[in-house]
């Protein structure tokens, strides 16, 4: 190998690695919740904020009636759909103090609505890479009553 090749293929490889490695490290950066949740919300995003809090965090599941449609669908494949299915699952655990503003131990990265849809972002800790976070998100479809009507799994036909 002639020596200007040489010099080709170590700076070749040389900047390779500099760019890999740049972007591995730039993928590593923590996904992290807001310290204000509570501002993340709108009024139409409110019947969300709810669910999150009062019943997710807080247990309160007594008061899911007001979030929830006899419809609701659970995707969980541990529990069934409908309103009552899932209050009689989470019902069994513990109901705490709702959490004020600033003391949720949910966090939220992100929520944002789109026509009748609300995505709420969080970040996880993946079971498969401890120490590490990744996003995950959760999507309702909160109707003028503020009730939260089924979300289909799939996608819409031509998507």
């Amino acid at each position: 190998m002639t020596p200007m090749k040489k010099h080709f293929k170590s700076a070749v490889l040389t900047l390779s690695a500099l760019i890999l490695t740049g972007l591995s490290l730039h993928a590593q950066e923590p996904v992290v919740g807001s310290k204000d949740p509570e501002s993340l919300f709108t009024s139409k995003e409110q019947v969300v904020m709810h669910i999150l809090r009062g019943l997710l965090e807080a247990g309160h599941w007594v008061d899911a009636p007001k979030y929830l449609s006899q419809r609701y669908i659970q995707h969980n494949p541990q529990i069934s759909s409908g309103l009552q299915s899932v209050m009689t699952f989470f019902s069994g655990r513990p109901s705490t103090p709702i959490p004020d503003k600033n003391s949720w131990k949910t966090k939220v990265v992100s929520v944002v609505a789109e026509g009748d849809l609300v995505v709420v972002a969080m970040p996880r800790k993946p079971v498969r890479r401890p120490g590490s976070t990744c996003g995950a998100s959760w999507t309702a479809r909160p109707t003028s009553t503020g009730i939260m009507e089924p979300l289909p799994l799939s996608p819409p036909a031509g998507r």
